[in-house]
């Protein structure tokens, strides 16, 4: 049975919509957060980053992290939206990137090396968070995000 290694919680400051994970350290990257950001996908993944669309425009999300020793069991109920994707890192070390703030102080320690991921994001609060931004108004913690790790190739 799989299980959890390590849990994080951290604050996402979201901007256009839009916040990111990337590498720590994104000097090597080619495309760094936020170019190239795909505003119709929930989720999207380039080369040591993972793009996330809000459904609010400006406010600040909780993100939970969680890094697992496999595949953790799917949770369908209760989340507004779900997705899977692939992520690579060189590091094992990503942090929250946000088109208004830049990089985030919080590291999140995947692993202690660089590696391939999957990667599971869900979300809970999108209406809220919309809803929030059609009155010009911002919120702490309207927006929830739960985002799993897991290493490819792990049953």
């Amino acid at each position: 049975m799989a299980q959890v290694v390590r849990r994080q919680r951290v604050s996402a400051y979201v901007g256009y919509h839009a916040f990111g994970l990337q590498e720590s350290n994104d000097g090597d990257l080619p495309v760094p957060f936020p170019d190239a950001f795909q505003r119709n996908a929930f989720i999207s993944t380039h080369p040591g980053r993972l793009d996330i669309t809000s459904g609010g425009h400006t406010h600040t999300a909780t993100v939970d992290v969680e890094v697992w020793d496999a595949a953790p069991p799917q949770d369908p109920v209760g989340w507004d939206e779900q997705a899977e994707g692939d992520f690579e890192s060189a590091s094992g070390q990503v942090a929250v990137w946000s088109t208004h703030t830049g990089r985030t102080d919080d590291v999140i320690r995947l692993a202690d090396t660089g590696g391939s991921w999957r990667v599971r994001v869900s979300c809970v609060g999108r209406a809220e968070a919309a809803a929030l931004a059609e009155g010009e108004a911002t919120g702490f913690g309207v927006e929830r995000y739960l985002i799993q790790f897991w290493a490819k190739g792990s049953a």
